[in-house]
């Protein structure tokens, strides 16, 4: 009998933890065949969620996957994140939450599409545990999918000035 990953009930964890402070849970996935989230939205391979109660829909955290439906442009769309994709949650307002090391490919359960999803590269074996990773800190991106705050994009991109201190977006650190 293999051993059951703690990494679901560390994400449900934070999610709580959010939530009961006060705080907007924020999802960053990695995105590949097996999820299903709004394309466009897509920056180098990953997608940042707003995963808060107001932002979702019938959001349910299960063992295997994250499952909900969110408005993009004004539009619900069905969302659908298998675990192993989760690279962190954290809380927007802080930073405050947990990094993981993504696990791709080797999906079965997830959802059927109209059409058939090319086949994930094979990867490397990847252990089944969460491990800590530092986060670098991020470059100035644009608003989280999943957040119609209908101002349009925060800038151009790759302002080439470095982020402010104090002032800019918070970095996710490590709770111990």
């Amino acid at each position: 009998m293999s051993e059951i990953s703690t990494k679901p009930y560390m994400l449900r964890a934070i999610y709580e933890w959010c939530t009961d402070s006060g705080y907007t849970p924020y999802l960053a996935v990695k995105v590949d065949a097996a999820t299903t989230v709004p394309m466009e939205y897509v920056k180098k391979g990953e997608i940042v969620l707003n995963i808060s109660f107001g932002a979702t829909s019938g959001l349910k955290m299960d063992n295997d996957s994250i499952r909900f439906h969110a408005r993009f442009g004004g539009v619900s769309r069905e969302i659908y994140v298998p675990v192993n994709n989760v690279m962190a949650i954290y809380a927007n307002e802080n930073g405050q939450g947990m990094a993981f090391e993504p696990q791709l490919g080797g999906y079965d359960d997830a959802p059927a599409a109209s059409a058939p999803a090319p086949a994930p590269a094979p990867l490397a074996p990847v252990s089944a545990a969460p491990t800590l990773a530092p986060v670098p800190t991020p470059a100035p991106q644009p608003r989280p999918a999943g957040t119609d705050g209908g101002d349009g994009p925060d800038g151009p991109d790759g302002g080439g000035e470095p982020p402010k201190k104090g002032g800019g977006r918070p970095t996710l650190t490590r709770i111990k």
